[in-house]
């Protein structure tokens, strides 16, 4: 009687083992889309996930000037976040996709990303007992391209952050939560260093995109917007991203150029000095701001403080 216990329960496919030991079914289509999102199986290979690019401690960014798809192909544009997607109005630094779900499939299918047809990552989905079970439950569907899209657009818009110090000061009228140097720089941020005319609001973005200096045709080549609008003016223009959390999103900018905030701000002060044969560079960049090195730490240290307190260590 028990090699024959044993016989029916090597007989258990592995996957239903897996569903029932050790994975129960994700109750939400955003709980879903959060495991699909650190999945390998939505890549060619099965070699990387969605976060191993965006990766959670780094506010759902990388560490590196671009990253590395599979079978090490490099991609052309730095990481950006992934968090605080919920109020955009477009996506990718190009603004490419006009909406989140169309955003989510996108580096599944490139080539260089994750190197896997949407087709065929429905089909897998399909074929992976869990999978299948858990989209029928929570869809009342088998996977699809549409429900792929909407489990994981529904967890990228659960990444919202407001709980930064400067949160704590603005909105909670803490004076303790920021130091004196980060209450300078905010108000730095709105006056002499004009940087509220690009990043404002809740999240300080911006749907624009703008050309900030960093095309010259030839060093900086990539056109930016330029490429899917089709629009000479949009030469060298690109996405304004949210601020929030940008202390630990380096590298900056879209080809992570700048390794520092400190890179960052001495590169607005004086723009022409670093990038200096630009082409279509916005009117709003031309000369020196003229910051002093005390102004500049304030700045830094203000940017410092729109860090959520989930990455504060």
């Amino acid at each position: 009687m028990k090699a024959k216990i044993a016989i029916l329960i090597c007989a258990v496919p592995l996957l239903f083992i897996r569903s029932v030991m050790h994975d129960p079914e994700p109750p939400t289509s955003l709980e879903l889309g959060k495991r699909l999102f650190f999945d390998p199986i939505l890549s060619g290979n099965r070699s990387i996930s969605c976060g191993s690019c965006h990766k959670e401690s780094l506010a759902f960014a990388d560490s590196v000037q671009v990253s590395q798809g599979v079978n090490g192909r490099m991609g052309t544009r730095n990481t950006p976040s992934a968090m605080n997607m919920r109020f955009q109005e477009s996506f990718f630094w190009d603004g490419r996709a006009t909406t989140l779900e169309q955003q989510v499939l996108m580096p599944i299918e490139n080539p260089v990303e994750m190197d896997l047809p949407v087709d065929s990552a429905i089909a897998r989905l399909n074929r992976d007992a869990f999978y299948r079970q858990s989209f029928l439950r929570i869809f009342k569907e088998l996977p699809s391209k549409s429900n792929l899209a909407r489990a994981l657009s529904d967890f990228e818009r659960s990444l919202e952050t407001g709980d930064s110090p400067f949160d704590d000061w603005r909105v909670n009228d803490n004076e303790d939560a920021v130091s004196a140097s980060a209450k300078r720089g905010f108000k730095l941020f709105n006056t002499k260093a004009k940087c509220i005319q690009c990043h404002f609001g809740p999240d300080f973005k911006n749907v624009e995109f703008r050309n900030i200096g960093l095309f010259d045709g030839k060093m900086h080549a990539d056109s930016g917007r330029s490429a899917i609008s089709h629009q000479a003016s949009d030469l060298g223009k690109f996405k304004i991203g949210s601020l929030r959390n940008i202390a630990i999103t380096a590298p900056y900018m879209h080809n992570g150029m700048f390794k520092t905030l400190k890179e960052v701000i001495n590169y607005y002060n004086d723009p022409e000095a670093i990038v200096p044969n630009a082409v279509n560079r916005d009117t709003i960049l031309t000369g020196s701001l003229q910051l002093t090195e005390a102004e500049k730490l304030d700045i830094e240290n203000f940017l410092i403080a729109l860090t959520d307190r989930r990455f504060l260590k």
